[in-house]
């Protein structure tokens, strides 16, 4: 069995290898990539299909990279380890895993004990594991109440991009009216208020508030925006 990791720091590097060879005896070999887009090219060029991956690292981040594995090979099992619980990780993630395919989630602050525990159950056993540490950041960060739905979190990712009300509607088959129902419901959910007398700038105040919660992160923006260069080019056509 080969795995692959996708880990930039020489230290967690030197850290997963060991991990991986005192929980998987049946590893015959580990290749190891420095970010994502080396990444891709070792699981493409070695056929595996087991990997652990860092989230966030230069030229490519972890879900962009996991995106471009699945796509070739739906089967590949991931387990992404990060030093960072945000909410727009745990969302990407959900939205490009094929189904029934296995991952997992796990942060390096786990005990070394519970990363052998997430390294069997998701590259040998093929089962979905995210650590219940990360539930609890979760929980920490925003009652459900206050958790963005997929379309809200649609319209925070195009108002972040600059987009207008008619080129979110446009974009997301949304009728106007929708769209600035959604925003309202993002002004609450993010608590965009008022600052005493001062007017401020919902859609600026919003993209702030996103930011400082974590609903949103620089990687989830860049990937935003190449979608949104995706679609402007099929949209010309």
């Amino acid at each position: 069995m080969k795995v692959l990791m996708v880990e930039d720091d020489p230290f967690h590097a030197s850290y997963l290898h060991d991990a991986l060879s005192d929980a998987l005896p049946e590893v015959t070999e580990i290749v190891h990539a420095e970010d994502g887009a080396e990444g891709e090219t070792e699981a493409r060029e070695h056929g595996v299909t087991a990997i652990v991956m860092d989230l966030q690292m230069e030229r490519k981040n972890g879900i962009e990279a996991a995106r471009t594995i699945w796509a070739e090979r739906p089967q590949t099992r991931v387990l992404f380890w990060s030093n960072y619980a945000d909410e727009a990780y745990l969302r990407g993630i959900a939205q490009i895993v094929p189904e029934d395919s296995a991952y997992g989630y796990i942060l390096k602050t786990a005990s070394p004990d519970r990363l052998k525990l997430a390294l069997r159950a998701v590259l040998v056993e093929g089962q979905i594991m995210v650590d219940r540490e990360l539930h609890r950041h979760q929980k920490r960060a925003a009652a459900p109440r206050n958790r963005l739905d997929d379309s809200e979190f649609a319209v925070l990712l195009d108002l972040a991009l600059g987009l207008q009300d008619k080129q979110i509607a446009e974009r997301r088959h949304m009728s106007l009216r929708t769209v600035q129902n959604r925003l309202l419901s993002l002004y609450d959910k993010l608590g965009v208020e008022l600052e005493g007398d001062v007017v401020v700038n919902k859609r600026v105040r919003a993209l702030n508030r996103a930011l400082i919660t974590r609903a949103i992160n620089i990687e989830t923006l860049e990937a935003a925006q190449r979608d949104l260069e995706h679609w402007l080019a099929a949209s010309r056509r």
